[in-house]
């Protein structure tokens, strides 16, 4: 079987352990190869939640790449991507997907995985949410993104941060055609 072939990128809102637990699952899983994108605020607000290092991040990841590398492949469209994962979405990186300001190689990326109908997939992080920023995410829907706030589901009964943050990342592996053998689902 072919592996997919997966952007995860993580911008710096809070929550870096959705892209962390992400790119574990894609690894264990071994059915994709997982190219990372990491913002330098996402490599600080991983080390402020996590105590973990960019570099950690990036040696779980297949292929990593600096964010202001703008002419590597990923930013390009004949380079071909199952799909394109923020994870954690900060609402400054999804306000640039939306406008198209191509500024870093995150936003770029996104906006070929766009342009090329492939599955781009948004874990915002922000609550409360003003106008502006539904607006966006209207917009963003009507481009073809996928919007998957991470949100705690607590029929999976979870006993720890872990459970309730692998709930997501599981719904996004459902979303990339990926599931989980371990993922809990509704079964009432």
């Amino acid at each position: 079987m072919l592996k997919k072939r997966i952007i995860i990128a993580m911008s710096g809102a809070s929550g870096a352990i959705y892209g962390l637990r992400l790119l574990e699952k894609l690894r264990m899983g071994g059915l994709a190869e997982t190219h990372l994108i990491m913002t330098r605020s996402a490599e600080r607000t991983l080390y402020l939640e996590t105590g973990k290092l960019g570099a950690e991040a990036k040696e779980m990841a297949d292929v990593s790449y600096p964010v202001e590398d703008i002419g590597c492949r990923l930013a390009s469209g004949s380079f071909p991507v199952d799909a394109m994962v923020v994870a954690p979405c900060s609402i400054h990186s999804m306000s640039a997907i939306a406008g198209g300001i191509s500024s870093n190689l995150l936003v770029r990326a996104a906006d070929v995985t766009l342009k090329e109908r492939r599955k781009l997939i948004l874990m915002v992080r922000e609550t409360p949410l003003h106008l502006g920023h539904l607006r966006t995410m209207v917009n963003l829907a009507e481009m073809g993104a996928i919007l998957a706030p991470p949100v705690a589901a607590f029929y999976t009964k979870p006993e720890s941060v872990l459970d309730i943050v692998d709930h997501s990342v599981d719904r996004v592996l459902d979303l990339l055609g990926l599931p989980s053998a371990e993922a809990k689902r509704w079964d009432h």
